[in-house]
């Protein structure tokens, strides 16, 4: 799919990672490209699913949800149907920020963000009640870090 991107539209993506809001105008001023030419490859990459959707970043501190905990699962079973239960009840609360099947010897990782430790407790009762599981192992982030969205992406940045 990149291959048909040229640096415009890499430097149009560059720009709307940090800014969703940012108008065709003012990005076409950046970057040197009339508003319509910023505007259409917008549109295009809408519409073939390179820019999924653009979104508000809320700040979990300002919003009393400053705990972010990784959970390690591992499933009791494997079946097509367990996993239909299990990613419903999953996708079924709201704490739960980030959902993967892994390899390796954790089936399942999930990331939350969560007031305190007894949030965090609540949405474990949830989860165990849920479906059966063979075990849950939850570690706490002392520091974030580092922390983005932006995706790590090609092309020259000589355009912008």
């Amino acid at each position: 799919m990149t291959n048909s991107l040229d640096d415009f539209d890499f430097s149009i993506l560059r720009l709307l990672q940090e800014d969703g809001t940012m108008s065709a105008v003012e990005i076409g001023e950046r970057i040197h490209l009339s508003q319509n030419a910023c505007w259409r490859r917008i549109k295009h990459m809408e519409a073939v699913g390179i820019i999924r959707r653009r979104v508000a970043l809320l700040d979990p501190y300002k919003l009393d949800l400053p705990m972010t905990v990784i959970v390690m699962i591992r499933a009791a079973e494997h079946s097509e149907s367990w996993l239909s239960e299990f990613s419903r009840a999953v996708t079924n609360i709201p704490e739960v920020v980030e959902f993967y099947r892994m390899s390796g010897d954790v089936d399942y990782l999930l990331k939350l963000r969560v007031a305190d430790i007894q949030a965090y407790d609540a949405v474990y009762q949830r989860l165990i009640r849920s479906v059966r599981l063979t075990s849950v192992s939850s570690s706490f982030a002392m520091e974030e870090i580092k922390y983005t969205t932006a995706l790590p992406l090609g092309g020259s940045s000589a355009p912008s």
